[in-house]
């Protein structure tokens, strides 16, 4: 059973919901807005995303070295917090009576402005239970980016070219910069999914390799501007390479209206998207932040794709973990996680392979406690479905 959970900021929080199978009884509730400012704004400040006036690495500092993501008691307690504040009583009866009779429901979230980063598969909607225990979570797209006349989804091929973008080298920015290695030195598995630290991964080579690919596979760095279609992929482009963002220095970003309008002068040529694309990357999925959805997961759903799996906030790095918690273990997490969502890209279906690896792990934080397990990684990541309309 699928229920379309929709939030909207008019002064209060209007939530709606439906359940696919009965389209004519939608619910609708109003939530004063007193009633998740605060857990909102708490939550705001506990994940790694810059504040007004805050720089990227002050952002992790705060969120690393005070917040409760990385505290074990103190995260369980807003989780709980969040659930309540967030899930109207009404549906959560509804969603108990259909796990009463054995039904896993699929719950498909359309976030709001203030509502974008609250971690749906991380609320804890019980003792030793976040919601990704007992329900599948997939990000809802807006109707008119997935219904969109001019939009073409690609199928997916199991068996198609997988396009592995891995660490890229950004033009004029040396590996500790603010641009340079996410990845330090990978493991080989990693590696072998497409070569890591290429500096001849330019948008023209892209935009070649993705028109006949089933998959793309971005790990690197994503940067947001003042609009969503200004959010910004950061590959091997020089300066003097065509694109609708300003250089900065020796390298110019690819935006998300290179991808839906093309990068060259001239006529409109939007890119081709291949089915699935994941995008570890910080923010990736910062569409919902803005009034008008727009950003790099409507651009990937606009040219074709139909599974886009991105991040709500900034992820940090190995090398960040170990420096800003004190006794961080010397295990890696960023590139498990890159393993974790590629696999989930390879299943038959990527939304409930995701939520897998998220619920073992929030299993694996809710008894252990292990750092390496906190949601500040796993809960960051949300796959938004845009099926084919004769799939629905």
């Amino acid at each position: 059973m699928t229920v379309q959970l929709k939030f909207v900021d008019a002064g209060d929080l209007y939530v709606s919901w439906r359940w696919e199978h009965e389209p004519a009884e939608p619910r609708v509730v109003v939530v004063p807005r007193e009633v998740v400012h605060d857990t909102l704004g708490e939550w705001a400040r506990a994940v790694p995303l810059p504040l007004l006036g805050e720089s990227a690495d002050d952002a992790l500092r705060r969120s690393l070295t005070h917040g409760p993501l990385v505290d074990h008691a103190r995260e369980l307690d807003l989780a709980t917090r969040m659930a309540r504040a967030v899930v109207p009583h009404r549906l959560a009866v509804e969603l108990n009576s259909w796990l009463a009779q054995g039904i896993r429901p699929h719950l498909r979230v359309q976030p709001s402005p203030s509502t974008a980063l609250v971690p749906w598969e991380a609320l804890r909607i019980d003792d030793g239970l976040r919601a990704v225990h007992d329900t599948t979570i997939s990000v809802l797209p807006p109707a008119t980016v997935a219904n969109a006349a001019s939009r073409r989804p690609t199928p997916f091929d199991p068996q198609g070219t997988v396009v592995g973008v891995l660490d890229p080298v950004v033009p004029g920015f040396a590996d500790h910069s603010g641009l340079g290695s996410v990845l330090g030195d990978p493991p080989p598995e990693l590696a072998a999914l497409g070569g890591t630290r290429r500096a001849d991964i330019d948008r023209d080579h892209l935009e070649r390799a993705l028109a006949t690919a089933s998959r793309l596979l971005y790990v690197g760095h994503v940067t947001t501007g003042g609009h969503g279609l200004d959010a910004r992929l950061h590959l091997s482009c020089t300066a003097d390479t065509t694109g609708r963002a300003a250089p900065l220095g020796a390298h110019r970003p690819l935006t998300a209206a290179d991808i839906v309008l093309g990068h060259r002068p001239g006529p409109v040529r939007p890119w081709r998207i291949p089915s699935r694309v994941a995008l570890v990357a910080c923010e990736s999925g910062g569409d919902v932040r803005f009034a008008e959805p727009s950003g790099l997961v409507t651009a990937m759903v606009h040219g074709g794709a139909e599974h886009v799996t991105a991040t709500r906030w900034t992820l940090p790095t190995d090398e960040g973990l170990r420096r800003l918690v004190p006794g961080f273990p010397p295990t890696p997490v960023l590139a498990p996680t890159v393993l974790a969502v590629d696999t989930a890209h390879r299943a038959p279906d990527p939304v409930t392979a995701l939520n897998d690896w998220q619920r073992a792990t929030a299993t694996r934080w809710e008894e252990t406690g292990d750092p390496t397990c906190s949601p500040l990684v796993w809960a960051a990541f949300t796959t938004t479905w845009a099926p084919r309309s004769w799939d629905r």
